[in-house]
């Protein structure tokens, strides 16, 4: 299967199965069986990917991805090798970092429910079309990229998750802070957002927030 096929989705289903590691072996740069320079696509993929594993708190060593060509078996070998012992030196997905399971899985479920979400901001906002894996790099380590990636997908991303914690049940905002982690002020802005958007409703007697039944 040309690497072009790989989906934001796949790779996130895999982790929220629990797979310590994900891999993505393709053809070189350049030698695309398809003509459809699919390997640049999953390279742009697997940059995303790392930068919302790291964004929801997990290494993004995890995931790599490699060029390897039919002929190349002794290749093969030792990368699989290497990326195994990178995984086995990083832990269990999620203990190695320290991260409660429950809250493991939590940020995995509110992620993997915003992708039809990064594939539009994907297309219209992010799309590229280099022609060198040092391209990409730097594209993906650049300012502009993180301010877009911040704006467009970071913010969405908290709102997800305050809106999975009430349609669990009413809670405040100081106890929607302490459960994600995040600024009370940013709480508060997504909070009042979706207030005036008709999302969720706010109680004044018990000062809770709560989802909208429609």
């Amino acid at each position: 299967m040309c690497t072009g096929r790989v989906d934001l989705a796949f790779l996130l289903r895999a982790f929220e199965n629990g797979m310590d590691g994900v891999f993505i072996g393709g053809c070189w740069p350049g030698e695309c069986h398809y003509l459809t320079q699919g390997n640049y696509k999953a390279l742009f993929l697997m940059h995303l990917c790392r930068k919302l594993l790291a964004h929801i708190g997990l290494n993004p060593e995890r995931l790599r991805i490699e060029w390897i060509s039919a002929s190349e078996g002794m290749r093969y070998a030792e990368v699989m090798n290497d990326f195994s012992k990178t995984t086995k030196a990083l832990g269990p997905l999620g203990v190695g970092e320290g991260l409660d399971l429950d809250t493991l899985k939590f940020r995995l479920e509110a992620l993997t429910g915003l992708v039809p979400y990064i594939r539009l901001v994907e297309r219209e906002k992010l799309r590229v079309n280099f022609k060198t894996v040092e391209e990409y790099s730097a594209f993906f380590e650049s300012e502009a990229f993180t301010r877009l990636f911040n704006d467009m997908i970071v913010s969405k991303f908290e709102i997800s998750q305050v809106m999975a914690l009430l349609r669990e049940k009413q809670l405040t905002t100081n106890e929607i802070t302490q459960a994600l982690d995040l600024e009370r002020a940013d709480v508060a802005k997504y909070l009042n957002d979706s207030v005036r958007q008709g999302f969720i409703g706010f109680d004044a007697e018990s000062h809770r927030f709560a989802t909208i039944a429609y």
